[in-house]
């Protein structure tokens, strides 16, 4: 073990070289690195937001072209001892609880550490790269974890763009490492295109289903998905090994968890649209006032929604993807009331002003199928002793309106992320149907049982997997197919609509 920081950064540059095997190959990867010295792409890049004419692009600055995966393991810890430090607000304490004495969190298990340096970006469409754009020089934040972001703008709609990223220590720099992928801008809402897109949730480095990270992503990459929502608990911080109670571990688990080659791999090549949910915004059932450990809930909202991710003026979005879909991308942290207030009119999870702005939109939308994509469940079920969603009790007055609403339509779909079972929900004699995603992996399957079929289910499986949805069109006849996939990429369930 390469206890000495210079040691371990030398070893892992000979590693990149070919000189040694160390960590996980990215040979046949979109996100190769080149062997010069550092600052390198570790976590690859990943894009937000996407409509017909912007899109915004984040990525960060590496000291290692992968992450420390002979890195040592963190000390684990009892329940209470999380209990205990979850009150504590001594950064030092926290970490001497997990991290073994003479090692930094740089030694640990997964870690990649950012470095400073400047990024210059190059854009154009794939098929035209006569027509490239460049973003000259711009120096990573070390404030932020070593990161920034461009929103990309008068972009051509329904077109598949090359990114092409250059990093390089300073302008006197003799080398600098490259990084090329791709997004896809949607189609104009007056084009019959076809679309296909999934949809995810509930991942954890900790229980990823091989050492590349979660399969799914290889499963739903060869699909070829126009575009990918991810609806939440991208990464769960209060998960043990490290449980993240300072802003330090919380940025350690993004870097770990996107220094995957699987997740790096996708995200660099596939438009994506990134919700956050409790786990990765603070802690279980988590509102304002809330903390955990040295971070606030508010801290925790910055973090995602500012830092760690692409950035939105607002944290919703509806999206067209031609004339035939368009879909509403929710926030369901930011404006929530207290999960303990007592239910009531005013007791909110999507808050006033998303809400009414849900209404007005989606009566003005012509599009033929209208998908509203959600971390939590409206329509559920759910276990009694959850208390943070549409589906439980103590916001069913939110929930009933929002649930009427909907079903004036009989084109509108929901669905949702947080479950960590794969689910179809049809309400009889209403138009409201939810499809719930399934978690990450299959270790990471749980929370219902798969004999507890209920009658308002018409698919249940207690497994990981992925949601995907199909628009297509024949003729003067649209279709709209759900299917369900476990996580190799078998269909294990669909359901269609037509129009």
């Amino acid at each position: 073990m390469y206890t000495d920081r210079d040691s371990r950064r030398e070893f892992l540059k000979k590693a990149a070289l070919g000189t040694t095997a160390v960590g996980l190959s990215v040979k046949g990867y979109a996100s190769i690195v080149s062997l010069n010295e550092a600052p390198y792409f570790g976590n690859g890049f990943r894009n937000g937001w996407a409509d017909q004419n912007a899109i915004v692009i984040w990525t960060r600055l590496t000291q290692s072209p992968e992450m420390n995966a002979n890195g040592t393991t963190f000390i684990p810890i009892s329940n209470d001892e999380h209990k205990r430090l979850w009150y504590s607000t001594d950064e030092n304490e926290i970490y001497e609880a997990q991290i073994p004495s003479g090692f930094t969190l740089d030694d640990m298990e997964g870690a990649c550490p950012g470095t400073t340096g400047e990024v210059k970006l190059k854009y154009y469409p794939a098929n035209n790269p006569a027509e490239a754009r460049e973003i000259t020089w711009t120096r990573v934040d070390p404030d932020k974890n070593f990161t920034t972001q461009w929103k990309l703008e008068g972009l051509q709609p329904g077109t598949a763009y090359t990114v092409e990223l250059e990093a390089r220590a300073n302008e006197n720099a003799a080398t600098s490492n490259a990084l090329k992928g791709a997004f896809k801008t949607p189609y104009p809402a007056e084009k019959s295109e076809d679309v296909g897109f999934c949809i995810v949730t509930c991942h954890d480095y900790n229980r990823r289903d091989t050492p590349q990270g979660h399969q799914m992503y290889e499963s739903m990459l060869a699909q070829q998905p126009d575009f990918y929502v991810h609806t939440g608990d991208i990464e769960y911080y209060d998960k043990p090994n490290p449980y993240a109670l300072t802003e330090k571990l919380m940025r350690f688990k993004w870097d770990r968890l996107f220094a995957l080659p699987h997740q790096r791999n996708f995200y660099t090549q596939t438009t994506t649209y990134f919700l956050k949910d409790d786990h990765d915004t603070l802690c279980n059932d988590c509102y304002e006032g809330m903390t955990y450990g040295t971070v606030s809930f508010e801290r925790g909202i910055e973090i995602f929604d500012k830092e760690q991710f692409p950035a939105n003026d607002k944290p919703y979005k509806t999206v067209r993807w031609g004339k035939d879909l368009q879909i509403w991308l929710m926030e369901g942290r930011n404006y929530r009331s207290k999960n303990t207030d007592e239910d009531g009119y005013n007791k909110t999870i999507w808050g006033e002003e998303q809400k009414a702005w849900l209404f007005e939109t989606l009566k003005a939308s012509d599009a033929t199928f209208k998908v509203i994509i959600s971390p939590t469940p409206i329509l559920g079920p759910d276990r009694k002793n959850k208390s943070d969603n549409y589906a439980n009790d103590n916001f069913d007055h939110e929930g009933e309106r929002i649930r009427l609403f909907i079903n004036q339509f009989d084109n509108v779909f929901m669905c949702n992320g947080d479950r960590h079972w794969q689910y179809v929900t049809h309400w009889d004699n209403t138009n409201l149907w939810e499809f719930g995603c399934g978690p990450g992996s299959d270790q990471h399957a749980g929370g219902w049982s798969q004999e507890n079929k209920l009658p308002e289910h018409r698919f249940l499986r207690v497994k990981g997997g992925f949601l995907k949805g199909e628009v297509s069109r024949q003729n003067d006849s649209c279709r709209l197919r759900f299917a369900h996939y476990d996580v190799k990429g078998n269909k294990v369930h669909e359901e269609v609509f037509e129009q």
